[in-house]
């Protein structure tokens, strides 16, 4: 079934005489970006998925369109919604988010890289794809060929694309970067001439889009330098327009920015974070509560569970883990969990953290390792080999959120679960509201 992505190859000795190394590319770089879907592929055909399985995710697909429902009514049916679902789409399975988000009627995906555009060409989705990262120029010619829209901030990029457009007699869209203060990518307010000029005298290029990226409207509740920021996008577009090279569309807003500012909808709303029905931040949410623009009810898409794989009884004095960091102060139960920070569980959550064991909480004992921790089911009774454990998620009354393992781990939600191994299984689930 997979021929038609070249993953039925011959063996390894025929490839180079049967096929050219750009071919061998081309399927190395589809199967890096898709081989999670693709490992994950046999669990989900059959009913019982969950006692095959050690560690996975499960993806709510309601909560998921819920929150998609709920951005459309904000931003209104004018306004496209691009759901981003880069790095394997902030750990909840890109192909996976994807093909749930167009469902519900997300008209652009948004991704990193080029390998991340092809495994969803490669998918079969015919979606407007925006690649927001960089496409090394000997890429382009794929995103010609892929029909794919790269976020662009060289000369060398327009004049490459146009080459290719001239010579497969194409018009191919792209969308400039207009730096505005991030001070990342995009293009500077002086170099708007010369991006303009190259562009508007151009016969293998269009500029379809003007974008930007806020640096700071999500970590604070002052948003001076956000409308700042607003403000030379406004600035730049019209100097486009003066230079006559006008763009048919316009985009800013990522999540924190569609929660908050009206203004920065534009054509396209870029959902992140609050797509998987995680606020952007503390401050953003206060933010909303100020404003009086708490419109939308934010679900959280993913659950991460793995299971018991032994109970332990441990003396009192014993001492548990490397560096025996931890010492039993009353004769105990260990839960030996099989999941470490190989799996993406941090080793900062290591003697902070809970598990969820039977609808009670378990604390983490000693180190995480890279492929196991340990957690204390002394106190939860009947507590038994391969019970299922939430690591991030509900289970009874009890939850563990992203934002509260970001705590303990000090760092953000997006890493907690931007950081959960490819290579699991995605599971989605219709998970009644």
């Amino acid at each position: 079934m997979f021929e038609r992505y070249g993953l039925g190859c011959p063996p390894l000795a025929l490839i180079e005489t049967l096929y050219s190394k750009k071919w061998l590319h081309e399927r190395l770089r589809f199967w890096k970006a898709f081989r999670p879907t693709l490992l994950a592929w046999p669990f989900r055909q059959f009913l019982w998925w969950k006692e095959s399985l050690l560690n996975w995710v499960e993806i709510d697909a309601t909560a998921l369109r819920h929150n998609l429902q709920g951005f459309r009514q904000a931003v209104g049916s004018r306004v496209a919604l691009g759901a981003v679902v880069k790095s394997n789409a902030y750990g909840h399975g890109m192909l996976e988010t994807a093909r749930i988000a167009v469902a519900a009627k997300a008209e652009w995906l948004c991704v990193n890289n080029l390998d991340e555009a092809l495994a969803l060409r490669g998918a079969g989705h015919q979606e407007k794809i925006l690649i927001m990262g960089y496409v090394p120029l000997d890429g382009l010619e794929d995103v010609v060929r892929h029909g794919l829209r790269p976020v662009v901030y060289h000369l060398e990029t327009v004049e490459r694309l146009d080459t290719l457009g001239r010579q497969t007699d194409t018009r191919v869209p792209l969308h400039l970067k207009i730096e505005t203060g991030t001070h990342r990518q995009g293009i500077l307010e002086r170099d708007v001439p010369a991006f303009a000029d190259t562009i508007r005298n151009a016969k293998g290029v269009v500029l379809e889009g003007l974008s930007t990226h806020f640096a700071n409207i999500e970590d604070t509740t002052n948003h001076e330098y956000a409308e700042r920021q607003i403000e030379t996008f406004d600035r730049v577009t019209e100097a486009f327009r003066q230079a006559g090279c006008p763009a048919t569309m316009r985009h800013s807003a990522c999540s924190a920015a569609a929660l908050l500012f009206a203004r920065t909808h534009l054509d396209l709303a870029r959902l992140g974070i609050a797509m998987y029905g995680l606020w952007p931040s503390r401050e953003t949410y206060l933010s909303c509560i100020e404003r009086g623009r708490i419109e939308i009810d934010l679900r959280p898409v993913l659950t991460w569970k793995t299971r018991i794989a032994q109970v332990k009884d441990v003396a009192e004095g014993a001492l548990v883990g490397y560096g025996c960091t931890w010492k039993a102060t009353r004769p105990s139960s260990i839960a030996v969990l099989p999941v470490g920070y190989a799996e993406g569980y941090d080793r900062g959550l290591s003697g902070v953290a809970h598990v969820l064991v039977r609808g009670r909480r378990a604390p983490i004992r000693g180190r995480i390792c890279m492929n196991i921790c340990l957690a204390d089911v002394t106190d939860i009774p009947g507590a038994s080999l391969e019970d299922e454990v939430v690591l991030l998620g509900s289970q009874g009354d009890e939850t563990i959120t992203a934002e509260q393992l970001a705590t303990w781990a000090g760092t953000i939600s997006y890493e907690i679960v931007a950081r959960i191994h490819p290579g699991l299984s995605r599971v989605v689930l219709e998970v009644e509201a």
